[in-house]
């Protein structure tokens, strides 16, 4: 199989990335392209309900647990202390699809745009020291880059660049 376009949404926490992402995948598809998306959390997170049946296969020690009805599935993979698999990893577990947005993993090199918002709980620019990002999205004025600058809200505008620097390709 061959490996997806990908592309990346980095920033602070509170810097847009969920929001622009959210945007992003709404705008692609309704382009036509089959989007996947993977986020990256740096804490714990529950996507189960406690009590579920799901939860209970989960806390009895299932190594994964698979939840699936007519309208979707899911998989959850417990790692009871292995360590967290890599981004390749990850990425090959997903079905194929146009394009793999990323939010999250600011330090896979991967093409991605830098959201920023004055808001964030840290300010501190990421693309001076990373080569990989192509652009940044801002609800501010951003001096001293030559990389492109988009308002954080303009999604037509980032999606078009996606598409651009990721060569999708019109869908059938």
């Amino acid at each position: 199989m061959t490996r997806p376009k990908i592309f990346g949404i980095a920033g602070w926490k509170n810097s847009g990335k969920t929001g622009l992402a959210v945007r992003l995948v709404a705008e692609l598809v309704t382009r036509g392209y089959r989007v996947s998306t993977i986020k990256h959390a740096h804490h714990d997170f529950d996507i189960d309900k406690v009590g579920a049946d799901s939860y209970r296969h989960r806390q009895a020690g299932a190594h994964e647990v698979t939840i699936v009805s007519g309208t979707r599935y899911a998989i959850m993979h417990e790692l009871r202390g292995a360590p967290e698999p890599s981004f390749e990893e990850i990425l090959a577990r997903l079905a194929p699809c146009d394009l793999v947005l990323i939010e999250g993993y600011k330090r896979e090199p991967i093409p991605k745009i830098e959201a920023r918002r004055l808001e964030a709980a840290n300010r501190t620019p990421l693309a001076p020291e990373d080569p990989h990002i192509a652009a940044i999205a801002a609800d501010h004025a951003v001096p001293d880059t030559a990389l492109p600058v988009f308002d954080l809200d303009d999604t037509a505008a980032i999606a078009d660049f996606v598409v651009a620097i990721t060569g999708l390709t019109k869908p059938a």
